[in-house]
């Protein structure tokens, strides 16, 4: 068996190339199928996309060929595996079908925040053009709605208490369509701010609720990779409105930017009619006594009778419903809903240190994942592609296209990758090609601007060292952020924890938006990305000192682990992985790759809100 084992893991760099070339072609067809006629967009695309599908196989080889006792270990776990394949009593179960559709659609709500983010670069642009906008309107503009959905994910834990979670989706998907109608016939600045209003807040519901339900039906076999299609949807989002961007840009100058505004409405539609498809959280279900629709929605949501009958017993525990009720309806006790005073209190007033310290790293990570820049790059490509000496309005959106397509492609591979990997490597890897990023579009820039003719080589260096950041953020940076603070929270302080980290992260984010072009003009738009390059150095030197590795850690180990961590022991990631009592007791809150799941503790969870 052994034999077998180790004849897996020569097969496996093999695998690695196989999928890296596929990721290859699959950016080399696409490319070509777009109608762009220039070199200078092609080329730099495909010659990124072969570096990093490269660079991806030789990590991954590297990571294969890891000697001394951790690869003894990963032999060990291969032979474990082979033998748990060939056991016909322990068969993997088949991914719950019916748990992953709903879970799709569910995750579709964040597309409205993609499309958002992605149309407003463009539509921005026309906007600015016809009521002469100066650069600081247009930075609120696009900087706002990150503080509108504040509003929205604040609101949004109560509501689905009161009216569920589907519907909760629904009114969503309702305030979003009102919201992109108000923009799309906006006749002046202030109209088109109280869409925007509107918009945000739609967005913030959908932010908040989405990935509550998602966590909610999903079996514990398959929880950490359903949870991640918010990620996934948001990219498409983005890539959808620069799409869309580039289609109606050829219409007049005062439509081009309300259609693409105003079409927003129509995924809000779709998304609203599909989910009363879905059925209720089975939490929110029990919540309410209604104990035999929770069966029947878990029952086709579990991969066995068994999980079901266990999830459920765990949601009774947790509402406070006695084992031995079964009835269809029953009473639910009050006295058992909390509005978290005292957790606020042990996570802000009194922490403990390892709690102090987790608190650090869950507010670090949000803080320097939107400080560095990402929304700068997002939301303004087309300014930047500007700078950069593409003067056309059809080849800067055919750029920003381009750019919505990389950050789409990598977020796939991180997606796959994240829990073969681990946090630390793929975090402070992408950080570092970010430094590395943005310090060359920053020269790139400053070349440009201190030149009188056009270079086209610093051209061709700004195009790609866009796409070469984003591609970067999105294998680690932007993922990891959102895997790492819904895992090293306790449960008694997650669901407040993670509200705290997501306000962080959508007010820097807002405020970086808001400010990026009045920065731009002040310090020139090359200063403004050496900037962000120091903001991501201080960002690496953080989570190589502060962020130990959670990978394979259980809940219990949290305390512990920020406790007494030592960044030299960081390395020794698997030290304390032999305690297999506790991973038995826990198993509803870690997936099989030991990943720690965000259950839904209370109404006010908020757990993704990436761009």
């Amino acid at each position: 068996m052994m034999q077998i084992a180790s004849s897996t893991c020569l097969f496996k760099p093999v695998g690695d190339w196989y999928l890296s070339c596929v990721v290859y072609v699959l950016v080399l067809s696409t490319i070509h199928a777009l109608p762009i006629t220039q070199n200078l967009i092609k080329f730099p695309t495909l010659l990124f996309s072969f570096i990093l599908t490269l660079s991806l196989s030789l990590s991954l080889q590297k990571t294969e060929k890891m000697g001394g006792e951790g690869n003894q270990a990963a032999e060990g776990t291969v032979a474990e595996k082979v033998l748990a394949d060939f056991d016909p009593l322990k068969k993997k179960p088949k991914r719950n079908k019916y748990a992953f559709a709903c879970a799709i659609l569910a995750s579709m709500t964040s597309v409205l925040l993609g499309y958002d983010i992605g149309v407003m670069s463009g539509a921005a642009i026309y906007i600015q053009r016809q009521w002469k906008l100066s650069d600081f309107k247009i930075g609120l503009l696009m900087g706002s709605l990150n503080i509108y959905s504040l509003l929205g994910s604040a609101a949004a834990g109560r509501t689905s208490d009161w009216i569920g979670r589907r519907y909760t989706i629904v009114l969503a998907g309702a305030i979003f369509f009102v919201g992109a109608l108000l923009m799309g016939f906006a006749t002046n600045y202030a109209f088109l701010m109280v869409g925007r209003f509107v918009a945000g807040v739609g967005v913030g519901y959908a932010l908040m609720v989405a990935p509550v339900y998602t966590a909610e039906v999903s079996p514990a076999s398959s929880r950490g990779f359903l949870t991640s299609f918010p990620e996934v949807f948001i990219n498409a989002g983005i890539l959808l409105g620069y799409v869309s961007n580039y289609g109606f840009s050829k219409l007049r100058l005062n439509l081009g930017w309300r259609f693409m505004l105003g079409i927003g409405a129509v995924p809000s539609i779709f998304v609203g009619l599909v989910i009363l498809a879905m059925p209720e959280s089975p939490r929110w279900l029990v919540m309410q006594g209604r104990l035999g629709d929770a069966k029947r929605v878990l029952d086709r949501t579990s991969d066995s009778k068994e999980e079901s009958e266990l999830r459920l017993s765990d949601i009774k525990e947790a509402a406070g419903i006695p084992q031995e009720c079964n009835d269809d309806f029953v009473s639910v006790p009050r006295s058992r809903h909390s509005h978290g005073e005292g957790v606020w209190k042990e996570l802000l007033l009194r922490p403990s240190p390892a709690v102090r310290r987790i608190l650090l790293a869950g507010v670090g990570i949000h803080f320097f994942q939107q400080s560095s820049g990402i929304d700068a790059v997002v939301l303004f490509s087309p300014r930047i592609f500007e700078k950069a000496g593409i003067t056309n309005d059809n080849e800067k959106l055919l750029a920003t296209v381009a750019v919505g397509f990389v950050k789409t492609m990598f977020i796939l591979v991180a997606t796959f990758f994240l829990d073969r990997l681990g946090r630390r490597p793929l975090l402070l890897s992408s950080v570092g090609g970010m430094i590395f990023s943005l310090a060359m579009l920053g020269t790139s820039l400053t070349i440009i601007d201190h030149t009188h003719h056009k270079l086209m080589w610093a051209v061709v260096l700004s195009i790609l060292m866009v796409l070469s950041y984003v591609a970067f953020f999105s294998i680690g940076m932007g993922p990891i952020t959102w895997v790492y603070s819904s895992e090293i929270f306790p449960l008694r302080l997650r669901a407040q924890g993670c509200s705290f980290g997501v306000a962080v992260n959508r007010v820097t984010s807002g405020v970086i938006s808001t400010m990026f072009l009045p920065l731009s003009d002040a310090i020139t738009t090359g200063g403004a990305f050496y900037l962000f390059a120091g903001i991501a150095i201080v960002a690496w030197i953080f989570f190589f000192t502060f962020l130990p590795e959670t990978q394979g850690r259980t809940l219990e180990q949290m305390d512990d682990l920020f406790g007494e961590f030592r960044w030299r022991e960081s390395n020794n990631k698997k030290s304390n992985n032999n305690n297999n009592n506790n991973k038995e007791e826990i198993n509803d809150n870690v997936d099989g790759n030991g990943q720690i799941q965000l259950g839904a503790t209370t109404g006010n969870t908020v757990f993704h809100a990436q761009t």
